[in-house]
């Protein structure tokens, strides 16, 4: 994600934008306190669930029901508010490098394409909140108009924010010309093309869903709204499908109440490195690693291990920890680039890991035991965190330590009690989903509790003034993850329609070669569906398709399972594609184009260990 301020921008802000930025600041300090009032409101409700249902044996029956309701209306405006600071995701690599007319013009699609889709699927957009009047809620049994009115409101916000930044930077003629040129290739497209891509069939996926992204993104286009506007142009130009369909897509793809977890986790890591706790843990760490060559990295290794699938999202577990060793590695040198390549790829090897809702998802539409997915997933995560941890080692072999000096044991023991309580934390977490007290998502509210008592009893370190500030930012972050999140469920719909997966699995069944080519290509193939698709729509939509073949193979359904759900974990974090590359640099916030070199070693040890998983059924059926 890059919101520097640039000092290349095609236009600076001039006096008489005063009253429009006055406006525009206005505006967003109330959306950033109706999102922050919302996820107070969400953490008060997810946490009374727990106690309710556990401590006093009367479960709150509508409280998920609110919780999903609340939590769109918070995806929304934390996407607005985003917006506003321009903090969705892009990859900058091909822009930074421009100057004059040529970034003028990349500047300028950077907010006309943006704006382009935000026109298109308002009116779609409004049409779907209308449909939904009539559909009546079960628990609460208001309209679920309330609910879905959050999406039009989120775009609305967002073209007012658009509008604002082209009056305040005076770029109406450039605006103008680039919105009027879209349009005349658009209407030509409609009006000509169309008749010719409704006969192309299954090669408007190239054009839509692979060139039209590749070249959004190689330009520095937000990644949500490239994959957003290509899905809106495949259902516009090839098909005959209603637009309304693909705002419910993408209204679906954020209200998942899984997904809930993300702004929690969010706010729990911020948490933690503002009351103290962080600082406690680093240091307990350090004093134990801090002599080792690449130590605080085999920490955030182990960490990932840790806490990875207590949440339910990848980039919920990186949030819960990256916030509190980014800072202490890089005052010991590492870049940032490297940190965030190694947390990309921490998140990809464990997802894995119980009780992951990517695990249960694939048990639950598959039929294959839970249970022992659960005792499957444990080594084939350790067997990939091992092949990371040999790319340490190699990476930092000749690291100096002459000026770091080891900790004695008296030392150790002196940092160890004052991070316990901090160092309990991801037990706690963990053991609540585990003893049945919490769901994976309401657990984030229990670490949030606790580590607020915590840092007010413990640290004192907590200032109750950044609260406030704390809460803007959590939405913030989580409003431009979860619309990516959206708008790769619009991709992954449209993939859906057009038939692909079952064209796959046919493919994949004719295939020669028998198991081993079929492993091969099932590897191949979930890489390139996890860069663009994320995990539990994916699986929801393809493994049902391919798992009875890797049955009819002799392939163990755990051991098959395992290599999926690895192979598409490596895909959602391979960039230039892969969504959860840029969701780690959002919660590390560093710059994608840092971590582009640093991040393909880790790739590759990742694939070496994905292999050996593949080639090895002992490591995923070794303890069933």
């Amino acid at each position: 994600m890059d919101t520097r301020v640039d000092p290349n921008m095609l236009a600076v802000e001039r006096p008489s934008a005063g009253s429009i930025s006055w406006f525009e600041n206005g505006l967003r300090r109330v959306v950033e306190v109706l999102a922050s009032t919302i996820l107070v409101i969400e953490i008060a409700v997810l946490f009374i669930g727990v106690v309710a249902r556990y401590a006093l044996g009367a479960p709150v029956t509508w409280s998920d029901e609110l919780a999903s309701i609340l939590f769109i209306w918070l995806a929304m405006l934390g996407a607005a508010v985003a917006f506003q600071r321009n903090s969705h995701m892009k990859m900058t690599a091909f822009s930074d490098g421009r100057k004059g007319s040529t970034r003028q013009l990349l500047d300028v699609l950077g907010l006309a394409v943006p704006l382009a889709f935000l026109v298109l699927i308002v009116h779609p957009a409004i049409e779907y909140a209308i449909d939904e009047i009539i559909v009546i809620t079960p628990a609460l049994e208001i309209s679920n108009a309330w609910r879905a009115a959050a999406f039009p409101t989120g775009v609305v916000l967002m073209i007012a924010f658009a509008v604002c930044r082209i009056v305040r930077m005076h770029l109406y003629k450039r605006i103008l010309a680039t919105a009027i040129a879209i349009l005349i290739v658009g209407s030509a497209l409609y009006f000509v093309g169309r008749p010719w891509l409704m006969q192309l069939g299954n090669w408007n996926l190239l054009i839509f869903l692979v060139g039209m992204i590749a070249v959004g993104v190689f330009l520095g286009i937000p990644i949500a709204f490239v994959f957003a506007l290509s899905a809106l142009s495949y259902v516009t130009l090839s098909t005959s499908t209603p637009t309304v369909v693909l705002a419910g897509r993408m209204d679906e793809g954020m209200s998942h109440l899984i997904l809930l977890a993300v702004p929690l986790f969010v706010y729990l890591g911020l948490l933690i490195e503002a009351n103290g706790m962080a600082r406690a843990m680093v240091g307990f760490l350090a004093s134990l690693l801090g002599h080792v060559r690449g130590g605080l990295s085999y920490v955030l290794i182990g960490a990932m291990y840790l806490v990875s699938g207590i949440s339910g999202s990848k980039t919920a577990d990186m949030a819960a920890f990256a916030p509190a060793l980014f800072p202490e590695m890089q005052k010991r040198g590492a870049k940032p680039g490297d940190l965030v390549a190694l947390l990309a790829a921490s998140g990809a090897q464990t997802e894995t890991i119980p009780p992951s809702i990517v695990v249960i998802t694939i048990g639950s539409v598959t039929g294959v035991s839970i249970a022992a997915l659960f005792t499957g997933g444990l080594v084939p995560g350790l067997a990939l965190g091992i092949a990371l941890c040999g790319v340490v080692w190699w990476r930092y072999r000749k690291e100096d330590l002459s000026k770091v000096t080891r900790s004695t044991r008296r030392e150790i023991l002196s940092s160890f009690v004052i991070a316990f309580p901090a160092l309990a934390l991801p037990f706690v977490i963990r053991s609540a989903v585990v003893e049945g007290v919490a769901t994976a998502t309401e657990v984030s509210t229990i670490g949030i509790v606790y580590s607020l008592i915590v840092g007010i009893a413990i640290y004192r370190h907590l200032d109750l003034r950044r609260l406030g500030a704390m809460l803007a930012e959590t939405a913030t972050l989580s409003g431009a993850i979860l619309f990516i999140i959206g708008a790769a469920t619009a991709v992954a719909w449209s993939l859906t329609q057009s038939g692909f997966s079952r064209d796959l699995a046919s493919m994949m069944r004719s295939l020669p070669g028998g198991a081993p080519v079929f492993m091969i290509v099932s590897i191949i193939a979930f890489i390139i569906l996890g860069s663009v698709l994320e995990g539990i729509p994916a699986l929801v939509l393809f493994a049902p398709l391919v798992f009875p073949i890797a049955k009819s193979l002799g392939i163990h359904e755990v051991q098959y399972a395992m290599v999926v759900i690895l192979a598409m974990g490596i895909g959602l974090f391979a960039p230039p594609v892969g969504v959860g590359y840029y969701a780690a640099c959002t919660v590390g916030r560093v710059n994608p184009n840092e971590g582009l070199t640093a991040i393909w070693g880790y790739m590759l040890a990742l694939i070496v260990g994905l292999a050996v998983v593949a080639a090895v059924p002992w490591l995923s059926i070794g303890f069933l």
